[in-house]
């Protein structure tokens, strides 16, 4: 079966994790990833958190999945031939480079478009144009300066990072999407074009909620979801909400039975107004149902603490599985908290293709997240990442070198 993108080729200068994640995405669905290596030492991170010593570190293996490898020196002149050779065939460059380095390699964008009137060139920068266009970032870094960690955590304490690389990823998934958006126009208008995605951007995209509740701030001065309601104070900034889930469906995190030992034995619960009677009569408290401070939604707001450590007695008598399958039953919204052990052992993740194990010819079989993308007609297969310039006679090859060329580079120290 073909699949979406078979016949797209990428010209992958990315490295470490936001450009990495866009090109496996594209690799995924089908386009031919070649990876840009540089000679003798590759992605700085095949090397970075090894856990096992002369194998590609997990980091590079789970980001780098379904490409090849081409290594090349870019500071000779053969190197560079080679690179205009590629840019010549291939239909996206993607790079995440500090500002400016691919001017410095020589390749800027009037040089590529010289080359290939048709290629897309693709960047994940730290900040958009402006007075920080030069400045690198890093995941954490994107996180604070996109508005993410200023609204992480509890009011009574610092800005929080989290878990989730919203910085790194969550950028390289919305390049993806503007890559394939280029491809798209080009079917009409013949033309390549730039596309940018600058980390900053894409955390505040992710953040638009709270920007969303900024506005509502300074416009009624107080936001009754909020947890500093009724007693605690709002300043002039969207605060810390900690577990609140913000929105019309108040949610708060609960502890389970086995909390004490059990660092996720927890429960997020949220307290949909379709399902207020069902949630009381489960938890034993029916008088609520007529109890005019919980009358409504916007009764119930002033409330929610004290409705949360009641509903929390009664989870703690119980796993978070079993209370998940009893409040199933009334269609009340809950989720456990899954911890990564649980995750990578949770057979239904397994079956869809969301965890898969691979195996690797130095390291052997791991686990890695799969394409969680599902397209019926594109379906995905999972393969490893390639060893260091493991691709490069085969894609020299196809570029019309001859064995004696490749002798001759690998002499020359070109590839």
């Amino acid at each position: 079966m073909a699949k979406a993108l078979e016949g797209v080729k990428i010209l992958d200068f990315t490295h470490v994790q936001s450009g990495p994640t866009c090109t496996q995405l594209l690799a995924w669905f089908g386009a031919d990833v070649i990876k840009v290596e540089k000679s003798g030492e590759g992605d700085a991170t095949r090397g970075q958190l090894r856990d096992i010593p002369d194998a590609d570190s997990l980091y590079f293996t789970m980001l780098n999945h379904n490409k090849r490898s081409i290594t090349v020196n870019t500071k000779t002149q053969k190197g560079k031939e080679i690179l205009e050779r590629l840019i010549k065939e291939c239909d996206v460059l993607v790079e995440n480079f500090a500002p400016g380095a691919l001017d410095r390699m020589g390749f800027t964008w009037e040089r590529i478009q010289e080359l290939n009137p048709m290629m897309i060139m693709a960047s994940v920068k730290g900040f958009g144009p402006g007075p920080y266009e030069d400045c690198k970032v890093y995941e954490n870094v994107a996180q604070c300066a996109g508005g993410s960690a200023s609204t992480t955590g509890f009011d009574d304490g610092p800005p929080m990072v989290t878990g989730a690389q919203i910085g790194d990823s969550g950028t390289g998934l919305h390049l993806a999407l503007g890559i394939v958006t280029a491809l798209y126009q080009r079917t009409h208008s013949g033309r390549g074009q730039k596309v940018l995605a600058a980390m900053q951007d894409a955390v505040l995209n992710l953040c638009r909620v709270k920007l969303r509740d900024q506005q509502r701030l300074e416009r009624n001065g107080l936001m009754q979801e909020y947890p500093q309601f009724p007693n605690g104070e709002f300043g002039d900034s969207v605060p810390r909400a900690g577990n609140a889930s913000g929105g019309g469906q108040p949610g708060w995190i609960v502890k389970c039975k086995g909390w004490e030992k059990d660092p996720n034995a927890y429960m997020y619960v949220i307290v949909q107004a379709p399902v207020w009677e069902a949630i009381c009569k489960v938890i034993g408290r029916e008088d609520w149902i007529t109890d005019v401070r919980f009358a409504s939604p916007m009764a119930r707001l002033p409330h929610l603490m004290e409705i949360f450590a009641e509903i929390e007695r009664w989870t703690m008598t119980m796993t978070k599985f079993e209370v998940m399958d009893i409040l199933n039953k009334y269609d009340i919204p809950c989720g456990p908290i899954l911890s990564m052990k649980e995750i990578a052992e949770e057979p239904a993740l397994r079956a869809t293709g969301t965890v898969v194990e691979v195996d690797h010819p130095i390291r052997g079989k791991y686990l890695t997240v799969g394409n969680p993308i599902k397209m019926s007609d594109s379906p995905t297969e999972v393969t490893r990442s390639p060893l260091l310039g493991e691709h490069t006679d085969e894609i020299l090859s196809e570029l019309g070198y001859t064995t004696d060329d490749l002798i001759a580079l690998r002499h020359d120290k070109v590839i």
